[in-house]
C-alpha cells in the first residue's frame, strides 16, 4: 500500500521541511515564553529564599518591602529579638538605584544587610564577603562587575570585593549588597542642597523656632535629618516553634504587620509579578492557536493536492483509517520536525535574552504531548476532505 506521508515527503520534501521549520520557530517562542514565566518565577524568589528568614517584620498595613514603600526605626529589632521563639533578627533595607560603572548605568536593587545575619550574600562565586562597615559591596554577576571594581552609588563610590549569583529582585534587576549603615545613607540620607533648604524652613516656622528655647530648633532639626531607619527586620525562628504563632505575637504585641515566608511568597506571585505573568500565558495561548491554524491549513493545501491519489486508494479498496493514519502521519512529522526545530532554537537564543529563561525538563514534554495534540486537531479538516472524495473521480478526467 502507498504510503502517503512518506509519498510527499520524497517528492515536496523541501517544501515540507521548510514548513516544519516555519511552524518549529513559532514553537521556539512559545518555548522561550514558557521558559521566561519560570525564569520570573525564580527571579522573583531569589531574594527571599537567599535571606534564609522565616519571618518579615514590616510597617504596618503594608505587604512588604518587595511590593510596597514600608519603613520602620532601626531600633525596632531589639524588642522582637526578645520575644519567645526568636532566635535571630536583623534589619534590612532595599532600594532600586542606577549603579554607576565607568560612563555607563547599571539598573539594580541595592540591599542592605548586617554581617552574619538574615539578609546577607548566601554564597559568594569569587572574592570575599565584606570587611569594612563602609564603602566595600557584593554584587551579583549579572551587573558584569568585577572584582576591584569602582562603582558609585548616590553621591558615595564603593568597591566591589565579591561576587554572588542568582541573587535578583522580583523585576530581574540585579543585587548589590552593601553594609547597613551604607544602605540608610543611600536611602534616607538627603543632599546637601535638601538638607539646607529643609533647615531654612524649619528656622522659619516659629513654633519650633522659640525665643528662649535655643535647643528646640536643634533637636527638630537632627531629628529630620536621621537616617536612622530600615525597610524590615528579617526574623529567624527557634527550633520547635511555628513561625505562623511567632508571626502572631509579633502581630498582636508589637503592631506591625508580620509575614511568613509563604505569605511572602505569596505576595511577590500574586501581587507582584502576576500582570506580567498572565500577559506571557496569553501570549502563549495565542500562539497555539495561531500554530494550530497554520497546521490545518498546510494539511489541508497537502491533502487537496493529492485528492486524485486518494481516490485511486478508495477504488482499489483502502479503508478510511488508512487514508486518515496516513494524512495524520504527514501532521505528526510536521510537529516532530517543528518541536525540534523549535527546542534547539529556543536553546540557542535564550542566552540573549537580558531576562532569566529556566528551561524545565516537564515543561519540554508537555509541549511535546501538546505539539503532537495540536497537530492530530489540525488534521481533521484534512481528514475530512479526504474522506469525502469520491472513489469514481479516480477514474474522471
Amino acid at each position: 500500500m502507498i504510503n502517503l506521508a512518506v509519498k510527499e515527503v520524497s517528492h515536496s520534501w523541501v517544501r515540507y521541511v521548510l514548513t516544519a521549520v516555519g511552524l518549529g520557530l513559532l514553537i521556539g517562542v512559545t518555548l522561550t515564553m514558557t521558559g521566561l514565566v519560570r525564569g520570573m518565577i525564580d527571579d522573583a524568589l531569589a531574594l527571599i529564599r537567599g535571606t534564609h528568614a522565616d519571618l518579615w517584620v514590616v510597617q504596618d498595613d503594608t505587604m512588604g518591602p518587595y511590593a510596597e514603600s514600608s519603613t520602620l526605626y532601626d531600633d525596632v529589632y531589639r524588642s522582637i529579638a526578645g520575644l519567645p521563639g526568636v532566635a535571630e533578627v536583623s534589619n534590612v533595607a532595599y532600594l532600586t538605584v542606577q549603579v554607576r560603572y565607568g560612563d555607563k548605568d547599571v539598573r539594580a536593587m541595592v540591599a542592605g544587610f548586617e554581617h552574619d545575619k538574615p539578609g546577607e550574600p548566601p554564597y559568594l562565586v569569587a572574592g570575599r564577603p565584606i570587611s569594612k562597615s563602609r564603602y566595600e559591596a557584593i554584587a551579583d554577576t549579572k551587573t558584569g562587575f568585577k572584582v576591584g571594581d569602582k562603582i558609585g552609588i548616590r553621591r558615595n563610590e564603593y568597591t566591589v570585593v565579591g561576587l554572588t549569583d542568582r541573587m535578583v529582585s522580583s523585576g530581574g534587576d540585579p543585587v548589590v549588597f552593601i553594609t547597613m549603615q551604607d544602605a540608610q545613607e543611600v536611602q534616607f540620607q538627603k543632599d546637601n542642597t535638601s538638607i539646607y533648604n529643609d533647615r531654612n524652613r524649619l528656622a522659619a516656622d516659629p513654633k519650633l523656632n522659640r525665643p528662649g528655647v535655643p535647643g528646640l530648633l536643634q533637636a527638630v532639626t537632627e531629628s529630620q535629618q536621621s537616617n536612622h531607619k530600615i525597610n524590615a527586620v528579617l526574623v529567624r525562628v527557634a527550633p520547635g516553634y511555628d513561625p505562623a504563632v511567632v508571626a502572631d505575637t509579633i502581630r498582636r504585641w508589637k503592631h506591625f504587620e508580620v509575614y511568613t515566608f509563604a505569605q511572602m511568597e505569596q505576595i511577590l506571585l500574586v501581587k507582584v509579578i502576576s500582570n506580567a505573568l498572565r500577559q506571557l500565558g496569553i501570549f502563549m495561548i495565542i500562539l497555539a492557536i495561531v500554530s494550530t491554524a497554520i497546521i490545518a491549513l498546510i494539511i489541508y493545501t497537502m491533502t487537496m493536492g493529492k485528492i486524485k491519489e486518494i481516490a485511486v486508494l478508495k477504488l482499489i479498496g483502502a479503508k478510511n483509517r488508512i487514508i486518515a493514519g496516513m494524512i495524520l502521519q504527514q501532521a505528526w512529522g510536521l510537529g516532530l520536525i517543528g518541536f525540534t526545530v523549535g527546542k534547539t532554537a529556543a536553546t540557542l537564543w535564550a542566552p540573549l535574552f537580558p531576562k532569566h529563561i529556566e528551561f524545565v525538563l516537564t515543561d519540554s514534554i508537555a509541549a511535546f504531548i501538546i505539539t503532537l495534540l495540536i497537530c492530530t486537531l489540525a488534521s481533521i479538516t484534512g481528514i475530512r476532505a479526504a474522506l469525502k472524495v469520491q472513489p469514481a473521480s479516480a477514474i474522471g478526467g
